[in-house]
C-alpha cells in the first residue's frame, strides 16, 4: 500500500472527474494561504463534500471506510488510549482480535499512523478510516458521558483533596511545549484519571516510565504488568511533578530517589498509595503501590490453603510460643498471610506487636512499628524494645540478618509466639537458610514450629474460561497421577470485558506448609539436607507448591501455564 501526499489526492480527484484542474489550482492556493490540508481546502471551496473526500482517501490509502457511530465498540479496547489523547489525535481503538487492535482514524497521514503505532506498542494494527464529522460527534458524546461519570463518582474531582493545586505552582523551568500540553489536557485531571482507572482495574501498582520517545504508564494487575498508556514526551516533567506534589516530595530534587505517600477516599473507600521516585537515564520513574484496605482478604480460609495445610497452620497458631516462618519471593502474598494470622489472634487479652518496613496496613488492637534505619530503628533494635513491652505475639516483617534472626529465635524460646518472613524457594530450604545465617541447628529445632512457603497464581476468569484438551503425557509430567487424570477437566484463559481481555481475574495462593515434627527436628540436629527434609515432610502429609497448584487446576481455579510459571517439578 503506497502512502500518497496532498497533491496526489487532488490529482486523484481530477482523474476521477470529481474536480477540474482549475479547481485543484484554486484549492492549492487556499491551502498555502490558510495552512490547511488540500481536502479541507476543496471542501471549503465547495468542490467536494465530506463523503467524496473520505471515499477517495479510503481508495488511495487502502483503509476501509467505517462509521464510528454505528459500529460495535468494545469498551475495554477503547480504554487502551486515554480519552484526552483520543480527542487530541482523533484516534479511537474499537475492537480486538487476538493481538490485533482495530483503530479508527480520520487522518491517514504518516504522522498519525506512526503515533498510533507508538500509542499501541505491542499490538498489531488494523487501520480504518471514519469521517471527521462522525469522529468529532463520537468523541464529544464520549466526553459528555465521561463528565457525567466523573460527577457521579464520590471523589473523582476531589480525588486528592490535600493535593489540589494551581498548575502555576509547577517548576517554571519547564518548556513551553509542556505548558501547551497542560492547557490541552490538564495534568491534574490526567494524574487523577491514571489513579482512578488503576483502582477500577484492580491494579496493585502503577508504573510511570519515561523513555526516549515518550512516557509509558503500566498497571500491575494480578501480578502481571500491562501497558495501559503511551503519552507524549513533553508531558514527562509535568506529570512527574504532579505526583511528587501529591505525595509531598521535593519537586526540585531530581537526582536522588524519594519516597512518599498519598491518602485518598475513592468511591467511599480509603486508599493509600506508597510512592517511589527513581532517577533513570530518561528522567524520573514513578511507581505507586496501591494499598486498598477494603480489598485486603484477611480470611485464612479464603487465601488458598488446602484443608490439610490450613489445619497444620491453625494448629501452629494455637501454640503459646515458638516461631512461624512464611517464605517466598517479593510479591508472593507473605504479608497478607501474616496479617490474616494476626487478625485471627487479635483479641483484647493479648498484646500483639509488629515491626515492619514499611507498615502497609494499620489495624486496631495491634501495635505497629515502622522501621527507620537512618535513625537506628532497625528490625533488631525494635525487637529488643518489644521484649521490654510485655508482648504475647510478635511479628517481624522480615528476617534479613543474623542479629534479627537471633533475637527472634530467643523471643520464640522465652514464651512469645513469633511470626516472620524469609526469602527462600520452598519450606524445607528455610532451615538451610537459617543455618547459613548463623543460627545453631539446636536453636532452630527448638524454636521453629512451622514453615510456610507460598506463591501467587492468577485465577481464571469465571466468565470466559473454557475447557482445554491436554495430552495424558503432559498431565503425567506435570505431576498428576493416573487416577487423577480420569475425568479431569482442564480450563484455560480466553479474555472478555470482565477481565480486561486477560482471561484472568484475581489471584490465589499456592501453599506448602511444613510442621516441624519430632522426626524433622531430629533431621535438623543431624544436619540432613533440605531434600531429605522435604521427602520426610511429604511422607508426613505436606503438600508441595506444585501439588497445591495441581489441586487448583483440578478445581478449575487456575491454568496449567500459571502453575508452571510459579512452581518447580517435585
Amino acid at each position: 500500500m503506497g502512502i500518497v501526499g496532498a497533491t496526489s489526492l487532488g490529482q486523484y480527484l481530477v482523474k476521477k472527474g470529481v474536480i477540474t484542474e482549475e479547481q485543484l489550482l484554486q484549492a492549492v492556493r487556499v491551502q498555502k494561504i490558510e495552512g490547511i490540508k488540500i481536502g479541507s481546502a476543496l471542501m471549503k471551496l465547495g468542490y467536494i463534500n465530506e463523503e467524496q473526500l473520505f471515499n477517495s482517501l479510503s481508495e488511495i490509502y487502502g483503509y476501509p471506510l467505517i462509521n464510528i457511530l454505528k459500529i460495535d465498540k468494545d469498551p475495554q479496547v477503547i480504554k487502551l488510549i486515554l480519552q484526552e489523547i483520543m480527542k487530541k489525535y482523533k484516534v479511537v481503538p474499537f475492537g480486538k482480535e487476538s493481538s490485533t487492535v482495530k483503530v479508527a482514524i480520520c487522518d491517514p497521514s504518516n504522522t498519525t499512523i506512526d503515533y498510533v503505532k507508538f500509542l499501541l506498542t505491542g499490538f498489531n494494527l488494523d487501520i480504518y478510516l471514519t469521517k471527521y464529522s462522525d469522529m468529532m460527534q463520537y468523541l464529544n458524546e464520549a466526553d459528555k458521558k465521561s463528565a457525567e461519570e466523573e460527577k457521579k463518582s464520590d471523589n473523582f474531582n476531589e480525588l486528592i483533596e490535600s493535593a489540589v493545586i494551581d498548575m502555576t505552582a509547577i517548576d517554571e523551568s519547564e518548556t513551553k511545549e509542556e505548558e501547551t500540553i497542560k492547557v490541552d489536557a490538564p495534568i491534574i485531571k490526567l494524574a487523577n484519571k491514571i489513579i482512578f482507572d488503576a483502582i477500577k482495574m484492580k491494579a496493585s501498582d502503577i508504573h510511570i516510565e519515561p523513555h526516549e520517545k515518550g512516557v509509558t504508564v503500566r498497571y500491575r494487575i494480578d501480578g502481571v504488568l500491562h501497558n495501559i498508556l503511551n503519552l507524549p514526551l513533553q508531558i514527562k516533567s509535568a506529570l512527574t511533578t504532579r505526583f511528587k506534589i501529591m505525595s509531598h516530595l521535593d519537586i526540585s530534587e531530581r537526582r536522588l530517589p524519594q519516597d512518599g505517600r498519598i491518602k485518598a477516599t475513592i468511591s467511599g473507600k480509603e486508599v493509600d498509595f506508597r510512592v517511589s521516585t527513581l532517577p533513570i537515564i530518561h528522567g524520573e520513574k514513578v511507581v505507586l503501590r496501591i494499598l486498598e484496605k477494603g480489598s485486603l482478604q484477611l480470611d485464612l480460609t479464603k487465601l488458598g490453603f488446602e484443608e490439610i495445610s490450613l489445619q497444620f497452620f491453625l494448629d501452629a497458631l494455637e501454640k503459646p510460643y515458638g516461631m512461624i516462618l512464611v517464605t517466598g519471593p517479593t510479591g508472593s502474598g507473605k504479608t497478607t498471610t501474616l496479617y490474616s494470622a494476626l487478625m485471627r489472634l487479635n483479641k483484647p487479652e493479648v498484646n500483639i506487636m509488629t515491626v515492619e518496613d514499611p507498615v502497609e496496613y494499620s489495624f486496631q488492637g495491634i501495635n505497629q512499628v515502622h522501621v527507620k534505619e537512618e535513625i537506628g530503628l532497625t528490625f533488631a533494635a525494635a525487637l529488643r524494645s518489644f521484649l521490654r513491652q510485655d508482648p504475647d505475639i510478635i511479628m517481624v516483617g522480615e528476617i534479613r540478618d543474623f542479629e534479627t534472626a537471633e533475637i527472634a529465635v530467643k523471643a520464640a524460646l522465652t514464651g512469645h509466639l513469633v511470626l516472620s518472613t524469609l526469602h527462600t524457594n520452598d519450606a524445607p530450604s528455610t532451615i538451610t537458610r537459617l543455618i547459613n545465617m548463623g543460627i545453631e541447628p539446636f536453636l532452630i529445632s527448638s524454636s521453629v514450629l512451622l514453615v510456610v512457603a507460598q506463591r501467587l497464581v492468577r485465577k481464571l476468569c469465571p466468565h470466559c474460561k473454557r475447557e482445554e484438551t491436554v495430552s495424558k503425557e503432559t498431565l503425567l509430567k506435570l505431576g498428576f497421577t493416573e487416577a487423577e487424570i480420569e475425568n479431569l477437566k482442564i480450563y484455560g484463559p480466553v479474555g472478555c470485558s470482565e477481565c480486561n481481555l486477560t482471561g484472568y481475574k484475581g489471584r490465589i495462593a499456592l501453599y506448602e506448609v511444613m510442621p516441624i515434627t519430632d522426626e524433622i527436628k531430629e533431621m535438623i540436629l543431624t544436619g540432613a539436607t533440605s531434600l531429605d527434609i522435604k521427602r520426610q515432610a511429604v511422607k508426613e502429609g505436606m503438600l508441595t507448591l506444585r501439588r497445591s497448584g495441581l489441586h487448583k487446576i483440578m478445581q478449575g481455579i487456575t491454568s496449567i501455564k500459571e502453575v508452571l510459571r510459579a512452581t518447580f517439578e517435585d
